[in-house]
């Protein structure tokens, strides 16, 4: 496997051509009083839309990027971007993060200082890690997937050869969304490789058996109701997981058209707290369109469902934990079981959403600290 360096450095001419195209934005009508009922809202869009034009930094965004040693290695055929950050404490631990959608690197960005040198934040030098975070096949600087079966479970390996190939025979993994399913996968197929695996979510729902759902607490049925609520909203899932190119053409030709489709998760249906900037909203959607990704990404839930991804009935045995913050789906532990033979580490937040590393990323960090020293 060869590793090209990578430096990143966008034309201005390409900056310049999203500012004109968000100028000439046509914003569709709204009915009066909708709110977030029917999508994302037409004031915030516009605001939105306002401040990539006129205020927001992508340079900035650049400079935090190329802070960190970053690569392209071609795995299967795929060019993947990957950083790699090594710690400067010998005995670190190597940590692979995944990020999941509408998600980039970005999502785990403002840990790697953390992650890598914890005595200078307020950690042990047991605390450290190697960090190894790539940029999904598909996504952002991995380009456009270039064949098809683009599966979880093939960036999993993907991202495991990557990891092998780098001198990590053994790593611990962290995901959030796509990321949580990708290593439960990792978990499935080479739990010999994980030191462990910790996750936002566990994709574990009600069997249909009524005496299970005459034992639910009331805590886990107020649970089921948000998952309800969450699957009344989720039209992205089901346009993406069936006609992924259709959408594709419009995400690709129009900024305002890309930002309020990712919006829809980013804010969490517009019903609950979130602690995203503008700037962070905009620095993962200013990616999707330098690099032409916002179809091929989309196309990650067609293989998902194709490769039936989301009912495997296996059952890890690798030690797996997971932190559920308060605004983003809360998993629950009697369905976890069924999917996980060692939960060693189970996290409750009362704050925090569904990218909790930007939101709250103190609270993940000290759960990864924790998750991760508890294990040999």
């Amino acid at each position: 496997m060869t590793f090209t360096p990578f430096t990143l450095s966008v034309p201005e001419a390409q900056l310049v051509d999203l500012r004109e195209r968000l100028a000439t934005t046509r914003f569709p009508s709204e009915l009066p009083g909708v709110g977030w009922e029917r999508g994302p809202s037409l004031a915030v869009v516009r605001e939105l839309c306002r401040h990539w034009q006129h205020g927001f930094d992508w340079r900035a965004v650049e400079a935090a990027l190329n802070r960190h040693p970053q690569w392209i290695a071609d795995i299967d055929g795929q060019p993947i971007h990957f950083l790699h950050v090594r710690s400067r404490h010998a005995e670190a631990r190597p940590l692979l993060l995944i990020h999941g959608w509408p998600g980039t690197v970005l999502e785990y960005i403002d840990l790697i200082d953390a992650l890598t040198d914890p005595v200078a934040h307020g950690g042990r030098p047991e605390d450290a890690f190697h960090v190894v975070l790539p940029s999904v096949p598909g996504f952002g600087f991995s380009g456009p997937t270039r064949d098809k079966g683009w599966s979880p479970e093939r960036v999993a390996r993907a991202f495991v050869r990557l990891m092998v190939e780098l001198g990590y025979e053994r790593f611990g993994v962290h995901g959030n969304d796509f990321g949580s399913i990708a290593g439960r996968e990792i978990a499935l197929f080479a739990p010999e490789r994980l030191i462990g695996a910790h996750v936002t979510q566990f994709f574990a729902f009600p069997s249909g058996d009524p005496e299970e759902f005459a034992a639910l607490t009331p805590d886990e049925h107020a649970r089921l109701a948000e998952l309800a609520l969450f699957g009344e909203r989720d039209g992205y899932n089901q346009i993406m997981g069936k006609r992924p190119q259709a959408l594709a053409y419009a995400l690709n030709d129009s900024p305002a058209g890309l930002l309020a489709w990712n919006l829809d998760l980013l804010l969490t249906f517009g019903d609950r707290p979130h602690q995203l900037t503008p700037d962070q909203i905009l620095a993962g959607v200013t990616i999707f369109w330098l690099t032409q990704t916002a179809g091929s990404a989309a196309a990650i839930y067609f293989e998902a469902g194709r490769s039936g991804a989301w009912e495997k009935p296996d059952k890890t045995t690798a030690p797996m934990g997971i932190s559920v913050f308060r605004h983003d789906f809360r998993s629950v532990r009697r369905f976890a079981e069924r999917y996980h033979e060692r939960i060693v580490f189970w996290s409750e937040h009362d704050r925090g959403g569904h990218f909790a590393s930007l939101e709250v990323p103190e609270l993940l960090l000290a759960d990864l600290r924790a998750f991760f020293a508890a294990l040999p």
